[in-house]
């Protein structure tokens, strides 16, 4: 079985997750695509980060129709911070007999990674490049993936949330309903 780890925060999941997830699951023949909000991510503070059952609850109805995709919340059972090389240990114990490979935007690549040398020989590192280039070079051992050029964020689409704006095809349909009706990243929302 070939199986792609795609985690993030997913505050909120978009449809630029979607096609990333889509386009690797197709191009790397996956079986299966489990999608890990992180508890806390390492690398930065996230301001607004809805809670931790709220986002994965978003990711559950974001791709509820696809047979491939799964939602896991094996980050958001453990306390503080979410460090992938935990995770895909866990799954590399969980599916011995797995490909794993690890789907990451090209932004993350400028990160800094808890033992990353390890990720390496654990699981194929898939890094999709937005953009006309890729921008990071000199990464031995990346498997790259094209995929097409869909300019959103989460940052974006919570600030049009805050400001009232709409953000219909922004997220799959049944995340703005769950959006609206919770009330989530307005100015008045408690988090």
């Amino acid at each position: 079985m070939r199986v792609g780890i795609f985690g993030g925060t997913f505050n909120p999941i978009h449809t630029g997750h979607l096609v990333l997830a889509e386009t690797a699951r197709e191009a790397f023949k996956l079986d299966r695509v489990l999608f890990i909000p992180t508890n806390q991510p390492p690398h930065k503070p996230v301001r607004d980060l809805a809670p931790g059952a709220v986002r994965l609850k978003l990711v559950q109805l974001a791709i509820r129709d696809h047979a491939a995709f799964a939602a896991s919340d094996i980050e958001l059972q453990r306390f503080g911070a979410s460090y992938t090389i935990e995770t895909v240990r866990t799954l590399r114990r969980q599916l011995p007999d797995a490909t794993l490979f690890l789907l990451v935007g090209e932004d993350m690549l400028g990160v800094r990674w808890l033992a990353w040398d390890t990720l390496k020989r654990l699981c194929t590192i898939v890094a999709a490049h937005r953009s006309g280039r890729r921008a990071v070079r000199g990464q031995p051992g990346l498997k790259w993936l094209d995929m097409p050029r869909l300019d959103i964020a989460s940052s974006e689409i919570r600030a049009r949330v805050k400001s009232g704006r709409s953000i219909r095809y922004l997220v799959p349909a049944a995340v703005e309903r769950y959006i609206r009706q919770h009330h989530l990243y307005r100015k008045d929302a408690r988090l």
